[in-house]
């Protein structure tokens, strides 16, 4: 019943009275027989003799009754507001996972590995460069992106960085003919603090490129840089970039860099910019401009916060097909492997794992260049690699 009031007595269910007479439903219904007429907001009850008993109205909610309720409607809609983009972007990934990817999807011989600094500070010795090559012995590993710095924030780096160097690369290229032993070089930027190297000054950016010219006068087969945090758009670093391609190509070595992810959906590094202040990831753009820029370019596709392997698989083949869509066929795109262990809010070991990022990678390569030729993965890093990480790049990757 709504609102109005309806008399009991009498009724058979049909809407009559006992006598048969239609009664009228409509508010100004009457009870008794003297015709009085009824409060709308008030139940009615009859008896054989006429008189009508009238109850009160519902007392309304109590207001912390009330407040309680709204108080359970924001939370339920704040919830929604949260949970259903993050629920549609793990249905999104872990569709990407999907499928199978296609036959020849594998090694090109053009995959890398960052190798840590005990390598030319002379903690290693002649047996481990044996052992080195012994592992590298039919995987697909051409390059070593060996640290050699960091670099000072003024762009200098002094030889005593890399006391060793010379050393290593001669054992490197005896013990493994053909590959290739680049100088990583690397620094934290005054992007998000004031503390680091500023990119915007033309005699910082002057420095780092006297630091290149010697240490490829040192021996190395190449300059691999990874300066961060790097934010979109950055016209410094592109300047740099022209600036160190003279130098490389005057000594017929690579220029490669270590590169941020691709916005998975558009602008994400814009808002993630205004909400954390670190926009993390690069837009397709400018990862674009980067790549036209060097012969070589390693996308750092781990440290993305995924909990399960299938959303972690699924982010890197969207970031393979990203990356394969703006960089030239001319240039190198190497995707990178978590050859390491750590857990917290950025990685987690148990999601991010070799297996997980291999098969994204074919996916993405699958999807997007199956045939792509100068193509590969990049490992990081060796002294924290397992024989389990070893073994999942060997079985999915290059067999």
């Amino acid at each position: 019943m709504g609102r109005n009031a309806r008399t009991r007595a009498g009724w058979d269910g049909g809407g009559t009275r006992g006598d048969g007479e239609r009664m009228s439903q409509a508010p100004d219904a009457r009870g008794g027989q003297d015709g009085e007429r009824m409060p709308q907001a008030a139940a009615v009850r009859g008896d054989q003799d006429g008189e009508t008993e009238q109850t009160a109205p519902a007392p309304a909610p109590a207001p912390r009754t009330r407040r309680r309720r709204w108080i359970r409607r924001g939370v339920l809609a704040l919830a929604l507001v949260v949970l259903l983009p993050l629920l549609t972007v793990a249905v999104a990934l872990r569709l990407n996972y999907a499928g199978d990817p296609a036959d020849g999807t594998r090694t090109r011989h053009k995959d890398a590995i960052w190798l840590g600094h005990a390598w030319v500070d002379g903690r290693k010795g002649d047996a481990d460069v044996t052992a080195l090559a012994r592992r590298l012995r039919n995987t697909g590993i051409r390059d070593l992106y060996v640290h050699a710095g960091p670099l000072e924030h003024d762009g200098t780096l002094p030889a005593s960085a890399y006391p060793k160097a010379a050393w290593l690369i001669g054992a490197v290229h005896e013990a493994a003919p053909g590959i290739r032993v680049q100088a990583w070089l690397g620094d934290k930027l005054a992007t998000e603090s004031p503390d680091g190297m500023h990119l915007a000054e033309k005699d910082t950016r002057a420095a780092v490129v006297r630091s290149t010219r010697e240490i490829l006068a040192a021996g190395f087969d190449g300059a691999h840089f990874d300066l961060e945090p790097l934010h979109s758009g950055d016209r410094d670093y592109l300047d740099l970039l022209d600036t160190l391609r003279q130098v490389t190509r005057a000594h017929g070595v690579p220029l490669s860099v270590a590169a941020h992810q691709i916005d998975p959906l558009p602008a994400l590094h814009s808002v993630a910019g205004v909400l954390a202040e670190h926009p993390k990831w690069w837009s397709q753009a400018y990862f674009g401009q980067v790549a036209r820029r060097v012969d070589q370019i390693a996308v750092m596709s781990y440290d993305t916060a995924t909990p399960l392997e299938s959303l972690y698989g699924g982010y890197v083949a969207q970031q393979t097909s990203l990356a394969l869509e703006v960089t030239p066929d001319s240039t190198d795109l190497l995707m990178g492997l978590p050859f390491y262990r750590e857990n917290n809010f950025d990685h987690w070991s148990f999601a991010e794992t070799v297996p997980a990022a291999v098969r994204g990678v074919r996916l993405g390569l699958s999807r997007t260049d199956a045939d792509r030729a100068n193509f590969g993965v990049a490992l990081y890093v060796d002294f924290a690699a397992t024989e389990a990480d070893w073994t999942a790049y060997e079985k999915d990757w290059v067999r």
